[in-house]
């Protein structure tokens, strides 16, 4: 069920308890010199609406939300920001909108990594004023840690930033957007964390070029095979999530 094609009767109809509202949220920003700045929204998109396909009767499609928390990527210029007080606010306004309306299971799917730590915030936010609904939210990546680790040839072996993994996906999802004679080895990605605690450095400080790891490596075929992986795991993740049992208490989940 796609929440954008359906009407308000439509709507009205579809069983509030047992549908996951799945709410896909990215980011426009700078990919190196090979990649659409639209590309994490791409990806993210991709995988929602194959999800979606899979299971249609379960699932409600929102539309992707392609604004992300991105003020690490600025200073490289072609990037859309949304400063992180006014997203720690819209990202629960979406979800209420749903739970206001009957929905119980929300799941906010990420495809860009400023969204993580925000999305967090947010859920906890939300969750003060409806603790009787499910509410989750993750990156699509993070349930197949070992695939993308088993498929990826570089000493990257995670989601980086215009990476292998990346520029194989958008090779696979929409080659004609690569501009492959510009892609190259990214060189050293400069840490973000010593001894582990966290060093606050935006993307024209990590990288030379804004682009992590060795997409030279990249392939169509690495990203037909890391998507439908991913996808493999994302259908089993949801089906555990629509089993969960709903409740505001401990005694509930008993």
């Amino acid at each position: 069920m796609k929440f954008a094609e359906m009407t308000s009767p439509q709507l009205a109809e579809v069983e509030r308890d047992q549908t996951l509202v799945l709410i896909p949220i990215a980011a426009v920003e700078q990919h190196g010199p090979h990649l659409p700045t639209a590309t994490d929204t791409i990806i993210c998109t991709a995988i929602a609406e194959k999800l979606e396909e899979i299971l249609s009767e379960k699932i409600l499609l929102v539309p992707t939300l392609w604004l992300g928390a991105s003020a690490h990527h600025l200073r490289l210029g072609a990037t859309v920001d949304c400063q992180l007080k006014n997203y720690m606010e819209l990202l629960p306004d979406i979800a209420r909108s749903f739970l206001q309306d009957g929905f119980q299971r929300v799941l906010f799917l990420n495809g860009h990594g400023g969204n993580i730590d925000p999305l967090k915030v947010a859920l906890r936010q939300l969750q003060l004023k409806f603790p009787e609904a499910l509410l989750t939210g993750g990156s699509y990546w993070t349930g197949a840690s070992d695939l993308i680790h088993e498929m990826l040839e570089g000493d990257h072996k995670f989601v980086g930033h215009a990476c292998e993994f990346e520029t194989s996906m958008i090779m696979h999802l929409r080659s004609d957007l690569v501009q492959h004679d510009l892609i190259t080895d990214a060189g050293e990605l400069i840490p973000d964390e010593i001894e582990g605690f966290f060093v606050s450095r935006d993307m024209k400080q990590r990288t030379r070029q804004g682009c992590t790891g060795r997409p030279d490596l990249a392939t169509a075929e690495k990203g037909k095979m890391l998507m439908e992986g991913i996808v493999n795991r994302l259908e089993s993740t949801v089906k555990k999530l629509l089993r969960q049992k709903l409740g505001a208490t401990y005694d509930d989940f008993c």
